[in-house]
């Protein structure tokens, strides 16, 4: 068995409410085992023998489209992926009033589209896409004030992203 975290996109954002109990239910499908999640930003953690991560994929973007009415993107990551994505950082120091933030993508964004991406970094606001993720580094708190936010990515990347907090990253590769 393969333990997995789901990180899902659009999940208690925008009006779109799902309890944490209905999540779980809603993978409660055969094969998913040991099913929990971690606070209500749309993190599922779960274990299954199939190590096809775009099945798994499919099954739980169906399931959350029948279930839920609308398309919830999801990234499939392993307990060591994620440690990987820890330990893979690059900003070795994060300054004082500066907080760190891990954006997942979907696939890995074209190299053009990175370079396009660079001219909008500033002193305040910068960050480093390596493989599937964007580390971004923002002024604490300020994310939510951020050009640094989904849709940019998304729109800049043209990929899909879903982002969590470093305190949040470091927990799941604990797991």
């Amino acid at each position: 068995m393969t333990k997995y975290i789901a990180f899902l996109r659009a999940i208690n954002v925008g009006g779109r409410t799902v309890k944490m109990e209905e999540l779980r239910a809603h993978f409660a499908m055969p094969g998913f085992k040991n099913i929990t999640t971690y606070i209500q930003s749309g993190n599922v953690i779960f274990e299954h023998s199939q190590t096809d991560k775009d099945i798994l994929i499919k099954k739980i973007e169906a399931k959350l489209l029948k279930e839920l009415g609308y398309e919830v993107r999801t990234i499939l990551k392993t307990i060591p992926e994620v440690q990987d994505i820890v330990s893979a950082s690059p900003f070795a120091e994060v300054p004082e009033g500066m907080g760190q933030h891990v954006s997942f993508l979907s696939s890995v964004p074209e190299p053009a589209a990175v370079a396009a991406l660079m001219a909008f970094q500033n002193e305040h606001e910068q960050f480093r896409v390596l493989g599937t993720e964007a580390y971004i580094m923002v002024k604490k708190g300020g994310y939510g004030e951020t050009k640094f936010s989904n849709t940019f990515l998304e729109k800049k990347l043209k990929v899909a992203a879903t982002t969590r907090n470093w305190a949040t990253v470091n927990k799941m590769a604990s797991l």
